[in-house]
């Protein structure tokens, strides 16, 4: 069930009716943790199951944890949360993976070995499942978090739809406080949901779905595409997967606002960046800060000596190249991301210069856009051959091949890029919500209907889905 899709605006509008006519909290509460398995469910009702006993566990662990004060004892809960959790997702995510790197092996090695591949189904979103159950009981372990009171409360932590398959990762120390008491939401914050919804959904069907056929075309067949087809196509995906990462983002904060709930942000202007530092802390926001504050951190975080500090950011982005997908693609785009961070690092340890801070600004982006730009090459293609030859292409200025693509193509991105750019700068969003009701109705109704007539013969799963 996609947000984009008629069923899911069926599905959210009687959610959205029966559940502010409920009057009390727990009545709420508890339909809203029904509409959470529903939703889950519509995807493989199998997989509803899988997660109502993942929450059951961490929350049994977690008040085990809190119930003694044996330090071995909370050790040893705390690793099997992180056995069960990471089991999971191993299984169903990294069997194949794994199974088929030995495979690769051992033929290197010069053994015949037959291919082996398992049929198994790959729940939608379950990285950011573990990912947010982890975080509970790492944080009760931690002493950081007292854990949940009511298991019904922490159920639909868990399972909370509107988040729950792309996130933002929700940490239980913001969400949980949030089912205290009864939800209250104000006209103007209606209004506000309402047009971010709307943003959402226009990033994810004019813009995303709609690119996405000239990306696929080039990453099927890339020697047969030209130099300008090739950083087009580079430029178009990093247009799409922003456009459709953040636009999930968005309408997922809208959803779970006109409930009454508040999700962290989880995109801050990205490509706006000036330093791949400064990138990651304005792209996937809830999953940069977890990995910094659950892996980094836990791995030593900054040392005074700096090979180890080196260290920890390296494995740290190489684990989360690995999160994001089952491929050594993958892997070498977060060793990319981890080898940008070094040297950016060093860049700064070394080069204190205050004069001209305008000009480094616009060469720090430029290096940067660039950068992100050819690491998602290693994200979005399916082999290192693949990778290499759009490499050529973005890097070398390789010819390549006779095919093009459209002329638009290649203005599209820089278009976009700006105008998001005069949009922070001239704060038009905030600007819509001091309108007039009647001229804002006409205004949002208009765009709602120019935004379908823009849909894609068919809607795309978002791209965070297989995560």
């Amino acid at each position: 069930m996609l947000f984009v899709e008629l069923r899911f605006f069926v599905f959210f509008a009687i959610v959205l009716l029966v559940y502010w006519s409920l009057a009390g909290n727990s009545m709420r509460k508890n339909f809203l943790l029904a509409a959470s398995y529903f939703f889950y469910g519509s995807w493989d009702w199998r997989f509803a199951f899988m997660l109502f006993f993942i929450a059951v566990g961490d929350y049994t662990l977690a008040r085990a944890m809190d119930q003694t004060r044996n330090e071995r004892r909370r050790l040893l809960y705390v690793i099997l949360s992180l056995t069960m959790n990471l089991g999971v997702l191993g299984y169903f995510k990294y069997t194949n993976f794994f199974i088929g790197s030995a495979i690769g092996l051992v033929h290197q090695l010069g053994f015949a070995v037959q291919p082996v591949a398992l049929h198994i189904i790959l729940p939608v979103g379950i990285s950011f499942v573990t990912f947010q159950s982890l975080s509970y009981t790492i944080d009760v372990y931690r002493h950081e978090l007292r854990p949940a009171r009511k298991l019904r409360d922490y159920l639909l932590f868990a399972a909370f739809f509107p988040q729950l398959v792309s996130g933002p990762i929700v940490r239980p120390s913001y969400f949980l406080p949030q089912l205290v008491s009864p939800r209250t939401i104000e006209a103007a914050e209606i209004r506000e949901f309402a047009l971010l919804f709307l943003i959402g959904f226009v990033k994810k069907t004019a813009v995303a779905d709609n690119i996405a056929p000239y990306v696929d075309q080039v990453f099927a067949a890339p020697h047969a595409y030209s130099l300008g087809a090739s950083i087009a196509a580079t430029w178009l995906y990093a247009t799409q997967i922003y456009c459709d990462f953040s636009g999930y983002t968005d309408m997922a904060i809208a959803v779970a606002g006109l409930l009454g709930f508040r999700l962290v942000i989880n995109f801050n202007a990205p490509y706006l960046a000036c330093s791949i530092q400064d990138f990651w802390r304005r792209w996937h926001i809830s999953l940069s800060t977890w990995i910094r504050d659950y892996i980094y951190i836990s791995l030593g975080g900054r040392s005074s000596r700096l090979h180890i500090t080196y260290r920890n950011l390296m494995v740290t982005m190489l684990l989360g190249g690995l999160w994001h997908g089952a491929a050594w693609t993958f892997v070498a785009w977060g060793g990319m991301h981890g080898a940008a961070l070094v040297v950016n690092q060093e860049i700064r340890r070394l080069i204190r210069s205050e004069r001209f801070p305008a000009l480094w600004q616009l060469l720090g982006w430029f290096v940067t856009i660039n950068f992100v730009c050819m690491a998602w090459i290693f994200f979005r293609a399916t082999s290192f051959g693949t990778a290499w030859v759009i490499l050529q292409r973005y890097l070398l200025l390789d010819a390549g091949g006779s095919q093009t693509l459209p002329q638009w193509a290649l203005w599209l991105p820089p278009a976009l890029l700006g105008i998001q750019y005069l949009s922070r700068r001239f704060r038009w969003v905030e600007a819509l919500h001091a309108w007039p009701e009647r001229v804002f109705l006409a205004c949002y109704g208009s765009a709602w209907a120019v935004a379908i007539s823009l849909l894609p013969l068919a809607n795309r799963p978002f791209i965070y889905f297989q995560f």
